[in-house]
């Protein structure tokens, strides 16, 4: 049974970060932008390696999906909800927003 997706905003994700047992950060941009800017410790895998890479990622451990602005994220969360996994969440904004919100010495594009 799926569970969902929730939306995450970039403060929330800033804050359980640097809690004990922090979520799997799944980064599904292109390499090309993951060069530009991305989160510490994040797993980079492109929304399009998703299906043939599904096994890489834990089943046991939250997971909140970023991406640009949220679009590819979202999509890539509920493909990941409808094949099992869970808690998953959707970063709201995807990098611009926490470059905005969270930490401007991101590089926004």
């Amino acid at each position: 049974m799926s569970g969902g997706v929730t939306p995450l905003r970039p403060q929330e994700l800033r804050d359980w970060l640097v809690r004990p047992a922090p979520p799997v950060v799944l980064d599904v941009r292109e390499p090309w932008e993951v060069e530009i800017c991305a989160l510490p410790g994040s797993t980079c895998i492109p929304m399009a390696e998703i299906p043939g890479r599904i096994d890489e990622l834990p089943r046991d451990r939250p997971i909140v999906v970023v991406c640009h602005h949220g679009m590819r994220s979202l999509q890539v969360a509920r493909y990941l909800d409808a094949r099992g996994f869970a808690p998953l969440y959707n970063l709201t904004g995807g990098i611009d927003a926490w470059a905005r919100d969270v930490d401007p010495g991101v590089v926004r594009y």
